[in-house]
C-alpha cells in the first residue's frame, strides 16, 4: 500500500512544496503564539485564568431576572 501511495506522490509535479508550506504555517503559528504569550499583560492572563471558575453570572448583566 505504501509503495502504491509513494509511487503516485512521486509522479505529481511540484508536490515537494507542500511539506515546506505546512512547516512554514506551523512555524509562523508557533512564533505568533509565543509572541502572544510573552506579550500579554498579567491582568489579561489573570482575567482569562478566572473564566473557567466563573459561575456565569456577570456583574454587568442588565437582563431581567425571573
Amino acid at each position: 500500500m505504501l509503495k502504491f501511495i509513494k509511487y503516485h506522490m512521486e509522479t505529481i509535479s511540484g508536490i515537494e512544496i507542500y511539506p515546506i508550506i505546512s512547516f512554514l504555517i506551523f512555524f509562523i503559528f508557533f512564533i505568533a503564539l509565543l509572541y502572544f504569550t510573552f506579550s500579554a499583560s498579567k491582568e489579561h492572563i489573570s482575567t482569562m485564568s478566572q473564566i473557567p471558575l466563573d459561575d456565569g453570572v456577570s456583574s454587568n448583566d442588565n437582563s431581567p431576572q425571573s
